[in-house]
Order: structure tokens, then sequence, then C-alpha cells
């Protein structure tokens, strides 16, 4: 609570100067462009060029809509199918096949290789699974391009999945020993003496919840909590999730949100564009009730991302074989970091740690980045990340720092919408920040990027991304 109380009492006296301008956002987000610049590339002598030759997602949707009678190895199957399209890629192509995914299906629990033999992949090509949260599909790439550094691949698929409208709910504990008992029983009367010792109490289900295991406090508390320690006022919640959808609007309108493929829903439409996007109005906004911290808390329905359906891919692959088969790649995938701090007070803090350790390994300063895309989980905890970043006192204490980190310039930053207005399925979301900042980086002539994003467990990570030579 000290730690608490003293960032409050050092962030609200700077809140005035700290606090966004939303019409400033809009006036400057589509008409800026990064005049192409003569830098150093980030090659080394020795080392591979990973690059990144293609990124797709399906259609984000929110949970329980389009998506809701299906399984999460037919989203992930969809992307992949979708990768295949768009790239013609022959199948046998590819060396390995990982996949991110967060709340498992305990029917495909190593879903990357489910959804690979759903695709058509051959039953040769290995395939896991790997799990870190909201950087799952980050933790796909940087393995992805770990194998190929390696050596022991050429070509990588990675991806991510997450179905948020069916969730494991399983039965409690005391339920579960029974029913395991029961199957154990070997007379009719220690089954009758089972069934008999079974309460009401028992059949209560137990529910996931997004809380972390450490502390048992939900993620949407947390960024309640850590908003007001960095003095983030409701308003600055709301202004900045405003921003996100009206960006997100005017690029699915303008066509630039190209990663998405087209999805052939068994049984019902076909989706071509994310259905989370709702630009709506401050005042309207303003109408919401405290969704964590009740009644006093500042974090809402509206300023939160909310729970979404959807899977991305994308085809990673050394330059020189990628170059042999024809590709004309999107971006090289450079330097990469991974930071974890304290779950409790610092949850969600990933990309003010992470974002100065990747330029620091790749020799750039921010004033490099031409791109910039954050993961948006919550308005309030992007804008404690910017107000931290932007803190001579928080570098110091705790980050080891003589000076702050300092901030993305907001006319580079998630121009296209973000989590908040996209959607977050949380195993997929780091393959469409990388896609999104190769993207952009062609688009508006730029030569570097940078991702970030947070993670339960007070887990982050950033990466830079260099523009492939057009």
């Amino acid at each position: 609570m000290i730690v608490l109380l003293s960032w409050f009492l050092l962030f609200t006296s700077q809140a005035c100067c700290q606090s966004l301008r939303f019409t400033c956002f809009l006036l400057s987000s589509f008409s800026f462009s990064v005049q192409a610049k003569s830098k150093k590339t980030l090659a080394r002598p020795g080392m591979k060029n990973i690059v990144l030759v293609e990124g797709v997602r399906t259609p984000f949707l929110m949970s329980g809509t389009t998506y809701a009678d299906l399984m999460p190895h037919d989203l992930a199957r969809a992307a992949l199918l979708g990768l295949l399209h768009k790239t013609d890629l022959p199948r046998d192509a590819v060396d390995y096949i990982i996949y991110g995914t967060v709340i498992q299906e305990v029917k495909t629990s190593n879903i990357a290789r489910e959804a690979a033999l759903g695709a058509g992949f051959s039953d040769k090509i290995p395939a896991h699974t790997v799990t870190m949260a909201c950087i799952s599909s980050n933790q796909a790439m940087t393995s992805a391009a770990g194998l190929i550094a390696a050596g022991q691949c050429d070509a990588v698929v990675a991806g991510g999945v997450e179905f948020m409208s069916d969730v494991p709910i399983r039965h409690s504990r005391k339920m579960r020993k029974t029913m395991l008992s029961l199957n154990k029983a070997k007379t009719l009367g220690q089954r009758l003496s089972l069934i008999g010792s079974i309460r009401m109490a028992h059949l209560a289900p137990e529910l996931p919840a997004v809380a972390e295991f450490s502390t048992a406090e939900t993620m949407g508390h947390s960024a309640d909590r850590l908003a007001a320690a960095f003095g983030v006022s409701r308003v600055e919640q709301d202004e900045f999730a405003l921003r996100s959808h009206t960006l997100a609007k005017k690029a699915q309108d303008a066509g630039l949100l190209q990663d998405i493929v087209s999805f052939n829903v068994p049984g019902r439409d076909i989706v071509s564009k994310d259905n989370g996007i709702r630009p709506t109005s401050m005042e309207q906004m303003g109408k919401l009730k405290a969704a964590f911290v009740k009644p006093h808390g500042t974090v809402t329905a509206a300023n939160s991302s909310f729970l979404t359906d959807g899977a991305s891919a994308v085809l990673i692959m050394s330059e020189e074989k990628a170059v042999a088969m024809g590709f004309k790649p999107k971006a090289y995938l450079r330097d990469f970091v991974y930071v974890s701090q304290d779950p409790k007070d610092q949850l969600l803090l990933g990309p003010t740690y992470s974002t100065p350790k990747v330029l620091e390994r790749a020799g750039l300063s921010l004033n490099d980045i031409d791109v910039f895309e954050f993961h948006e989980a919550f308005a309030g905890q992007i804008m404690a990340n910017l107000k931290a970043m932007d803190s001579d006192w928080f570098g110091q204490t705790y980050m080891g720092r003589k000076s702050k980190v300092g901030t993305p310039p907001m006319e580079k930053f998630n121009l296209w919408g973000g989590s908040l207005s996209l959607g977050h399925p949380f195993g997929a979301t780091g393959c469409r920040l990388v896609t999104t900042v190769a993207h952009r980086l062609q688009k508006e002539g730029g030569q570097y990027g940078l991702v970030a994003a947070c993670a339960a467990g007070g887990q982050g990570h950033a990466m830079v991304i260099e523009a492939y030579p057009q």
C-alpha cells in the first residue's frame, strides 16, 4: 500500500500534463506518414536473417457470437488454411508448427498438432503448443525464430488461438474425487456408499476466471489499482478506448486490416471482419459503472478488452529459404526480450520494462522507432505504462535507470486500433501485433517497428521488427 500511495501522490500531480489529446490523435493518425530514412540495418555478420513472409488471422469476434458452436482447433485450422491460401505454400515445405493458447480444450491439448492435421499438413511435420498468457503467440514466434537460428529448421508456421465461447467448466474437487472413486468401486455397496456421500455443495461448478493464482486477484481489479496508483483518470481511460475504436473503424473502412482471411463458418455465415469495433461517444461510455472495483473504480466494460474468439498464423523463414522459394518477405524479425516483475503491484507493466531492454539489445533509441504496436489489455494499463515510461522517478526507483524510458509519440502508436477495439483472443494477439507492424511499416515507409505486451504472471515481451526492402 505504501508503494501504491507513493505512485499515486507522484503521478496525480502530473495527470493534467499527461492527459490524452483525443482530437489531436484523430487528426494526426491517418495523415501522418513516416518518411523513409537511411538507417543502419540490424543484420549481424554470421547470423541468419529471419523473416516474416506472411501473417493472417481469422476475424476476431466477441465470444458467444458466430463462432459459438465451433471448437478451438476449428479456428486454428481456418487460420492455417488462410495462410496456405495466401502464400500458395506447399504443405510439405514447412519444417515445424508451433501454436500458442491459454485456456486449453482438454480434447485437443496439443492444439498445434490437431489444427495442423486438420489443415492437411503432413503427419510427418512435428507440432507443439506453448502457453504464456497473453504473449503465447509471441512465444510461438520467437520459438520458431530460435529453431531457424539454430539451423534446425528453415520454415516454421507459428500462431495462436483462443476460444472463449466454450471454456472448460469443472465439477468441484470433492465431486471429481467421488466420480473417480466410483470408477474404481468394485461392489454395488461401495458404489451406493459413494453416491450417498454426494451433497448439494458438491454440485457447484468451478468456473474459470482471469485471475492470478499467486495473488487470487483478477486482472481487471489489478488494472484498476494500477490506474489509481499512476493517477490515470476515468476520462483518460475512456478517451483512449474511444481512440482505439475510432482508429480501428477507420482502418477497417479503409481496407487496411489486410491480415484478415474470411472464414465460412459451418452452418452460419461467411465472416470477413471483426465484430467488436464500436465507436461510441464519451457521454455513452461515461454512463457505464465500474466493472471490478465497485463502486468507485475506473475500469469499465467500455475501456477494457472484451472476451474474444479468434486465431492467427504467420509464416517465418530464413531469408535465404524464402528468397529461394520466390517469396517476398514483409519484414525481418530482429531482437526480442521477455521480462518478469512483481505480479501483485506491477502485473501489467511488461511494456515499460521490456521496451528499453529490447532497444538496448538492438542498439536503437525510442526515436529510431517508426511504428509502435502495444497490446491494449485495458486503457488504464496502457496509460499507466505510458506514465511509468515518462517518469524519471519510476525509472530510477524501480528500473535502476538514470532517467525515464521515454514515451512513444502518439502519432506513431496503435494507429489501426488495438486489442480494446479489434479484440483480444489471448493466445492469438501476438501474431496480430507483429503482422500489423509489418503492414504499417510498408504503408508508412518506416524502417523499424516495436511490439510490446504485458501478460499474466507479471510477465512481458517486446520485439524489434525491421521493414524488408521494397
